[in-house]
């Protein structure tokens, strides 16, 4: 089953997505266990695929750690955060998350497009 940890312990997951705003990017960071890389694919496909189907998902891709890293990032766009909210509220998505091998850690946070003048685009 998949377990939950935080990169920013002064600000929880569960309660970014609260705030009513879009669109938003998760960025979630993947810890496999050893020799579980392969189910760990498997299983966040699975999610991928049900939350293509949810409604809000703008856009999706995984990435992985080069060099034998057991890292991987799930960097997905919603349209609001109720709509992320939604798809994580159902039954369907809980029953999800026992797929992936045990000792597996994700490490999800909210972010939104930040424009830094004269270097990265705005909104």
């Amino acid at each position: 089953m998949l377990q939950f940890g935080n990169l920013d312990e002064s600000t929880n997951f569960l309660d970014q997505q609260k705030e009513e705003t879009g669109p938003v990017t998760i960025i979630n960071t993947f810890v496999a266990p050893e020799g579980k890389e392969d189910e760990v694919v498997a299983a966040w496909t699975d999610d991928a695929e049900y939350m293509k189907k949810s409604g809000g998902l703008l856009s999706v891709q995984l990435y992985r750690g080069i060099g034998g890293s057991r890292l991987f990032t799930n960097v997905a766009v919603w349209k609001t955060t109720e709509h992320l909210r939604a798809a994580f509220a159902t039954p369907e998505f809980a029953s999800h998350l026992a797929g992936y091998p045990v000792g597996t850690v994700a490490y999800p946070h909210l972010y939104q497009k930040f424009a830094v003048e004269g270097i990265c685009e705005g909104e």
